[in-house]
């Protein structure tokens, strides 16, 4: 039924999810790119650091190489760092005459019988394999940099320098260091690992306090939200307390629209009701005139069409009236009418008026709290005229009942009388139109209801009774 129930956003629109989605992508787009680069950093740091361990070993070896006097070289003092005393440590070094080294290679698991090739020297670490090198030719001086096969199958990462001694500048002879390239990729692989969990546990921190952030942030929408509900079910007519400074101006001027609101529908209701009592005025002087005359034989026709269209006429006021004023506050925030006190009301004014038939008209259930969502006087409105055209029709039984059905306000008038056809039930509804000529009415009332309850977003039909007649079925929006 449209109208008795606020439309809820979609998941999807939500400013938190927005709000968050966003956060959590930029937090993880910039740990990614910080990881990225730190592990960059961090490989080439070892990388040059392993550079320069494999230059320093380099020159101590260049520095401590000698030649004898049939140009054999060797070392005065071993080299300091003990890996090089320790087979297939990782760190290797090697010394060849330049142009030999392809026969040293081929030829080195004899020469480790002997205790090294003449023209050859290496280091312990390297047991029985002689490192193979690239054929090219360096440049007296210069450093070369290359990747070859370690004894136990491991990559190398080799540097070589080409050197002639001073005490035989003819000799060539290429200086060789060389090491596993493990000890590059295992602290850079180590160090990636560790970085890789930091920056997830930093990343799970950040989407926390984004989390936070966004919930603390968003709580005053909340408040706002909590107080338009409360405006809208009609537990306040302005939303109350403060709110940070980007929302307060907006709170300020929803508020001032609610009262302009307020004072623009009550003006609109005075002047109707002005409206309506300059009408009836005339029409009440018009009625009175007809009555004197009703005994005068000529002018009896004539008071008699009249008093009849006076009495039309006070009914199309009463109808538009009452639709008027309707329609200006069916839109006003707010506004919150108690059942209970409504319907007792109603239900002494009917012992009243139909004292005579000994009806027994009854309140069967209604909560305390139940409470119609619109003004009093629309509610006595439509609840009058159904309970009264019960109370009409009915045998000698009126049982009223009210409850709240899934959110709607729900009202059942049932009667125990003769009961309505279900072809006529539909057209009782229409203007000017009553279930039985002989009974009392302008036949504006069940269309007075039908069009009030339009208005707020109700409705309303009749049904078979349990009492045996007619059921008035009024479905209205619930003040919460």
């Amino acid at each position: 039924m449209p109208g008795l129930r606020p439309a809820v956003s979609p998941g999807p629109r939500s400013l938190r999810l927005r709000l968050f989605a966003g956060t959590l992508v930029w937090v993880v787009l910039t740990v990614v790119v910080a990881g990225w680069a730190l592990g960059r950093l961090f490989a080439e740091h070892v990388e040059r650091q392993f550079q320069t361990e494999l230059v320093t070993h380099l020159n101590q070896l260049a520095a401590q190489l000698a030649v004898d006097a049939e140009g054999r070289p060797g070392l005065r003092t071993a080299l300091s760092d003990p890996r090089f005393a320790r087979p297939y440590s990782g760190l290797y070094w090697q010394i060849d005459r330049v142009g030999e080294e392809g026969a040293a290679a081929a030829e080195g698991g004899a020469a480790a019988a002997e205790g090294g090739r003449p023209g050859v020297l290496r280091s312990r670490s390297l047991w029985d394999v002689v490192l193979a090198v690239p054929g090219d030719r360096p440049a007296d001086g210069e450093l070369h940099a290359h990747t070859t096969q370690g004894p136990d199958g491991a990559p190398l990462r080799m540097i070589e320098q080409v050197l002639r001694p001073a005490e035989r500048p003819e000799l060539a002879l290429r200086v060789i260091v060389a090491a596993n390239a493990a000890l590059v990729a295992e602290p850079v692989a180590r160090f990636q690992r560790l970085l890789a969990i930091a920056l997830a546990l930093l990343a799970a921190g950040l989407a926390l306090a984004a989390l936070f952030q966004v919930r603390v942030g968003l709580r005053p929408l909340a408040h706002l939200r909590d107080g338009l509900a409360a405006v809208r079910d009609g537990r306040s007519h302005a939303i109350d307390g403060r709110f940070p400074s980007e929302i307060q101006p907006l709170v300020e001027e929803f508020n001032a629209v609610l009262a302009r609101n307020a004072e623009i529908v009550a003006r609109a209701r005075t002047h109707a009701g002005n409206l309506a009592h300059a009408v009836k005025t005339p029409l009440t002087v018009l009625a009175n005139a007809a009555a004197q005359t009703a005994d005068d034989a000529p002018a009896a026709e004539l008071s008699r069409l009249v008093g009849e269209q006076v009495a039309l006429a006070r009914s199309q006021v009463d109808y538009h009236l009452a639709r008027s004023r309707a329609a200006a506050a069916v839109d006003v925030p707010g506004l919150r009418t108690p059942l209970r006190p409504v319907l007792e009301g109603l239900l002494r004014l009917m012992d009243k008026v139909h004292a005579g038939r000994g009806l027994q008209v009854s309140l069967s259930a209604c909560a305390d709290g139940l409470a119609f969502r619109g003004e009093a006087q629309d509610l006595q409105e439509m609840l009058g005229n159904l309970i009264d055209n019960a109370c009409k029709w009915a045998a000698g039984r009126v049982e009223v009942r009210a409850v709240d059905d899934a959110g709607v306000l729900q009202v059942c008038i049932d009667d125990d009388g003769p009961g309505l056809p279900a072809a006529a039930r539909e057209a009782v509804f229409a203007r000017g139109v009553r279930a039985d000529e002989n009974t009392p009415g302008s036949g504006l009332g069940l269309a007075i209801v039908r069009d009030l309850a339009e208005l707020y977003g109700g409705e309303v039909d009749l049904r078979d009774a349990p009492l045996g007649g007619t059921r008035a079925l009024l479905r209205l929006p619930l003040a919460r």
